[in-house]
């Protein structure tokens, strides 16, 4: 990751804050385009970031990019993780399956307009507009840390009348070599 996301702007997601409460923000996000690759993190590095490498070779930030084009893809911030909805038929192990995603740039409308992913593990689809929940947090986000802001958030949202729409969604905003204090996360849980 380390020539790619250093001090260059990255593009991050245009959103219209609906509402902000003490404890979180409630957010309109508009249609995207989405390249994820969904792995066993047991299976590919031990890893929950193991799918990184293989969407920053889809984009060309490593290397010459991996796509139909072949078309150099600009990095965008946040990476997002999240575990991954259709169960895939995995040979060993009952691991949970994780979906990692990269947000491709705004000039991407369409998911046919990005270019073809040479690796079939990496799939581009369209991302609909959606509201969410959001907490915003620093440090490490570790599984713990993870889970108990997912859980301090879904109460918040019931408490104040959002009905929760599915699992929570990880975003992470730096390169793992930045100082936890210096880190921005959040998580993000859909709503309606």
């Amino acid at each position: 990751m380390g020539m790619i996301l250093g001090k260059i702007s990255v593009e991050t997601p245009k959103y219209v804050l609906v509402a902000t409460a003490d404890d979180y923000e409630i957010r309109k996000y508009p249609p995207s385009v989405v390249a994820e690759v969904t792995y066993d993190p047991a299976q590919l590095n031990s890893d929950r970031d193991g799918g990184f490498m293989i969407l920053a070779k889809y984009i060309g930030a490593v290397g010459n990019p991996q796509n139909s084009k072949p078309e150099k893809i600009a990095m965008t911030a946040p990476v997002i993780t999240k575990t991954a909805s259709e169960k895939i038929a995995m040979t060993k192990g009952e691991g949970e399956l994780v979906t990692m995603g990269f947000i491709l740039p705004s000039k991407y409308v369409r998911a046919e307009e990005a270019p073809r992913p040479v690796d079939e593990r990496v799939v581009i689809r369209e991302e609909g507009e959606k509201k969410y929940g959001v907490v915003k947090f620093s440090g490490v986000a570790g599984e713990e840390v993870v889970a108990e802001k997912v859980k301090v958030l879904r109460e918040c949202l019931e408490r104040d009348g959002y009905k929760v729409l599915g699992d929570f969604v990880l975003a992470r905003y730096n390169p793992p070599w930045t100082l936890p204090p210096f880190r921005t996360n959040e998580v993000i849980i859909p709503v309606h």
